[in-house]
C-alpha cells in the first residue's frame, strides 16, 4: 500500500482512470454528436473555438491530475512527468484557468450584446488572454520558485494562494451573472451560466479538501489514495457538468438533446418563432406577376421571392436574397422585444456582415462599419443602409437575367396552373429549396470560413 501510494498504480487509481476515460469519450461525443446526427456545419469563428477550447482545456485538467498525482506507475522517471509541467502549467493555465477563462469570455460576450447592445469592444480571443495572464503569471512565479516536492506536493501557503485564483475566476463569473441576470434568453444561457458558477465552487471545495489530506499528512499511505481517488472521480463528473453549448452556440443547443417528439428547428427564425415574411395570399397567388413592378414590391411576395433565391443561387450570387430574407424576418419582430431581436440581429452579422462571413454580402465599408459599431443592435433601421445598397446591385445584375430565366417561367407556369386549379399548388409541388440558413453558417457548400466578430 506504501508503495503505490507514492509510485502509483494502485487498485482504487485505476478505477478512477476508468472514471475519467469513461468523462472524457462522453465529453467528446457530447461535442460533436450535434454535428454528426444534425449535419451542422461547422464554423471557425469564436462561437466555435471557445467550445473546442472548453473541451481541451477539460481534457487538460483530467491528464495534468493523472499524471501529477502518480496515477499511472513507471519504472522511470522521465523529464515528460516533471511536476512543474503537469501540476504547475497543465493544470492550471491550460487546464482550469482556461476552462474558466473560456466562460468568462462567453459571459463578456453576453453582457455586450444583450446588455449594452453592442459588439464587444475586444476581440474574443484577445479577452482570453489578458484573463488568462494572472494564471500564466503564477504558474511562472511557481516555476521560479520551485515549492513542489517530488510527489508534486506544494506547501500550505502556496495551496492558498493557488485556490485564492480560483476563488477570484469564480467570482467574476457571479459578478457577470448578476450583471445578465435580468436578460429573458431565449437558449437558458443563464441557466447554464449558473450552473457553471456552481461546478466550478463545488470543485474548489473538493480540491481544497482532497489538497489538504493529501498534502498535509503524506506519512499515512490510505488518506494519500482515498484523496487521490476523489479528487479525479470527482473532477471528472464536474467536468461533464460544466460542459454546455448554449451560451456560444444556440441553435446547436437546441438540437444537441433534442428528443423525436420535439420541433424540429432549422433556421434562427424558427427557433426564435419569428412566422413567414412575405405576402402569400390567394389573390396574388393567382396574379400574373408583372415585370415593370419595383423589385422592392415584388419581393415582398414570398413567391417570387422563393423563385427569385433560387436563381440567384444557381448563379452562386444568393447572398443578398438570403440577406433581404432574413432582415424581413428581423423587422417582424416587435421592437419591444429586444432580445429576440439581438438574437437575429447578431445571426445576421455572423452571416452576412462580419468580414469573412460565410455569406459575406457586398456592401461598402462604410456601411458595414456602422453596423459593426452600431450602438443598438436591436434598432429597426440597423440593415436599412446596407440593403438599400444590395437592392441597387439586385437590380442591375440579377433581376435582368432572372426574367428571361427558366426560374421565372416556371413561377408563371405555376400561377396559371393554380389560377385554373387550386388543388394543383400540391400536385405540381414547389420544388424550390433554398438554402437553410443556420445560426452561424450557411448550407452553402462554396461557403468561405467563418471569422468571428469584434
Amino acid at each position: 500500500m506504501a508503495a503505490c501510494s507514492s509510485k502509483g498504480g494502485c487498485p482504487s487509481d485505476y478505477v478512477a482512470l476508468s472514471a475519467a476515460l469513461l468523462s472524457m469519450i462522453l465529453l467528446l461525443l457530447k461535442a460533436t454528436l450535434p454535428y454528426m446526427i444534425h449535419k451542422i456545419p461547422r464554423s471557425k469563428g469564436s462561437s466555435f473555438w471557445l467550445v473546442a477550447i472548453q473541451v481541451i482545456a477539460s481534457l487538460n485538467l483530467l491528464f495534468s491530475i493523472v499524471m501529477a498525482l502518480n496515477f499511472l506507475k513507471f519504472r522511470k522517471r522521465h523529464w515528460w512527468r516533471s511536476c512543474y509541467l503537469w501540476a504547475v502549467w497543465i493544470e492550471g493555465p491550460l487546464g482550469f484557468g482556461l476552462l474558466l477563462s473560456c466562460r468568462i469570455t462567453q459571459i463578456f460576450q453576453l453582457y455586450y450584446i444583450f446588455v449594452k447592445r453592442r459588439l464587444p469592444p475586444l476581440r474574443s480571443y484577445i479577452f482570453l488572454l489578458l484573463i488568462l495572464l494572472p494564471w500564466i503569471a503564477l504558474a511562472a512565479v511557481i516555476q521560479i520558485k520551485k515549492p513542489l516536492n517530488d510527489r508534486c506536493h506544494m506547501g500550505t501557503l502556496w495551496i492558498i494562494l493557488v485556490m485564492g485564483l480560483h476563488a477570484l475566476y469564480v467570482v467574476a463569473l457571479i459578478a457577470f451573472a448578476g450583471a445578465v441576470h435580468h436578460v429573458e434568453f431565449r437558449f437558458h444561457e443563464l441557466k447554464d451560466l449558473w450552473r457553471g458558477i456552481l461546478v466550478s465552487s463545488a470543485s474548489i471545495g473538493i480540491w481544497v479538501a482532497a489538497y489538504v489530506m493529501n498534502e498535509v499528512r503524506e506519512d499515512i499511505s490510505s488518506l494519500e489514495i482515498a484523496s487521490r481517488f476523489l479528487l479525479l472521480v470527482m473532477t471528472s463528473v464536474l467536468v461533464l457538468a460544466f460542459f454546455s453549448f448554449s451560451i456560444s452556440q444556440p441553435l446547436v443547443s437546441v438540437m444537441s438533446l433534442r428528443k423525436k417528439n420535439q420541433k424540429e428547428y432549422k433556421t434562427m427564425s424558427q427557433a426564435l418563432g419569428i412566422p413567414d415574411s412575405g405576402i402569400l395570399l390567394q389573390r396574388e397567388s393567382t396574379s400574373i406577376l408583372d415585370p415593370n413592378e419595383p423589385l422592392e414590391k415584388l419581393l415582398l411576395n414570398r413567391r417570387f421571392r422563393q423563385s427569385f433565391m433560387e436563381f440567384a443561387d444557381s448563379c452562386l450570387a444568393g447572398e443578398s436574397v438570403h440577406f433581404y430574407d432574413e432582415v424581413q424576418h428581423f423587422d417582424k419582430i416587435p421592437i419591444q422585444d429586444s432580445v429576440r431581436r439581438i438574437y437575429m440581429a447578431r445571426h445576421i452579422i455572423e452571416k452576412y456582415i462580419a468580414a469573412g462571413a460565410p455569406m459575406e454580402v457586398n456592401i461598402s465599408h462604410r456601411i458595414r462599419q456602422e453596423i459593426l459599431n452600431t450602438n443598438d443592435l436591436s434598432h429597426t433601421d440597423l440593415f436599412k443602409n446596407a440593403l438599400g445598397e444590395l437592392m441597387q446591385l439586385m437590380k442591375l445584375n440579377l433581376a435582368r437575367d432572372y426574367w428571361s430565366s427558366m426560374y421565372f417561367m416556371k413561377l408563371q407556369e405555376d400561377i396559371r396552373m393554380r389560377a385554373v386549379d387550386p388543388e394543383m399548388e400540391h400536385a405540381s409541388g414547389w420544388n424550390f429549396s433554398p438554402r437553410l440558413s443556420s445560426v452561424h453558417c450557411s448550407d452553402d457548400p462554396f461557403q468561405n470560413e467563418h471569422t468571428e466578430l469584434r
